[in-house]
């Protein structure tokens, strides 16, 4: 078995892509740390040692009118989340330049909700026009469904990117949500795309899917050319429908991290919520495939310190586009 890992790694270099038999075959190697060790050689060779930092404000929280059942956000469950309909313009401020002084590469704004109207349109409008006078990172935007209209109106506020999560892949999806498609989410990606903004989408593990249903996702991932890969691990939220599912095994979401850098060698693998469940072993992530991160606090969840994250970073060999202050 261990064979398949180097055959398929000097096909990697060589321009040939993994298929999703051979995506297969090697998460079942029994040999799972020598998979997440050339999982991070791939990373080396194609992205090399520069670290993807960006964070997010949760500009709306709560009362969607989705469903989606891993979600504390959804109005159809009781979870306690905080509701509001524009986050505090001076609170936005603080959290953005703090993390500009770290040095993060990329702030977004994100609301709840199937997509965003024109009134809070132009209240977060007057926030990125602050974001970028008073600081130096990229702006984008995280706001449900997309027409035209609303992407063009994003670029012009200089949103360069955008982001909608697949979630998990076709075949999976509806078992995640019934209010929307897979297929919904896609148009908004490809009307993102339209308007001249990069792409940023991935998915959340740990919903009851199987690991070939991770592959499925990466493989498709991939076809639609996304080359920034948020991998989220289900935080159970107490009353929502995945509440009483247990978090993956810290082997599980290492050898789920390897197979999407295989598959996707030249996309950031960004690891996002839910790492914080891994204690310290998270940064494990890093050393099998993983090169970018969302830092700072989540939608509804705590995360690490920034500070804490860029030192464990550092000290792993990555390097940062910016120098952080102070």
């Amino acid at each position: 078995m261990l064979k398949i890992i180097q055959k398929t790694y000097d096909q990697l270099i060589n321009g040939e892509p993994v298929d999703q038999e051979t995506a297969r075959q090697l998460v079942l190697c029994p040999d799972q740390q020598t998979l997440a060790s050339m999982a991070d050689e791939i990373r080396t060779h194609f992205m090399g040692d520069l670290f993807h930092l960006c964070s997010i404000i949760n500009a709306r929280s709560g009362n969607c009118t989705e469903n989606c059942r891993f979600c504390a956000q959804s109005a159809r469950y009781q979870t306690g989340v905080e509701t509001y309909e524009i986050i505090d313009p001076i609170l936005a401020m603080t959290i953005a330049r703090d993390n500009d002084d770290h040095g993060v590469d990329r702030l977004s704004l994100v609301t709840s909700g199937h997509s965003v109207d024109q009134e809070t349109l132009q209240q977060l409008e007057e926030l990125y026009n602050q974001i970028e006078q008073k600081t130096s990172m990229e702006r984008c935007a995280s706001m449900g469904f997309l027409d035209r209209d609303r992407a063009e109106q994003l670029t012009g506020m200089g949103v360069s990117r955008y982001h909608c999560n697949l979630e998990a892949n076709k075949k999976y999806f509806p078992q995640v949500c019934s209010s929307h498609s897979w297929q919904d989410k896609v148009e908004t990606l490809e009307i993102a795309r339209a308007a001249g903004m990069s792409l940023c989408s991935g998915g959340i593990i740990g919903m009851g899917e199987s690991m070939n249903d991770r592959i499925d996702l990466a493989l498709e991932l991939r076809q639609l050319g996304i080359k920034s890969i948020p991998i989220n691990i289900l935080t159970p939220i107490p009353g929502t429908p995945l509440a009483e599912l247990q978090p993956l095994p810290l082997q599980e979401v290492l050898t789920t991290i390897a197979v999407f850098r295989f598959i996707n060698p030249d996309a950031v693998i960004r690891m996002a919520g839910g790492r914080q469940q891994l204690g310290a072993e998270q940064y494990r992530c890093f050393a099998a495939g993983a090169n970018g991160a969302i830092v700072g606090n989540y939608l509804t969840t705590n995360g690490s310190s920034i500070d804490q994250d860029l030192s464990q970073l550092q000290a792993m060999g990555f390097t940062f586009n910016r120098v952080r202050q102070g």
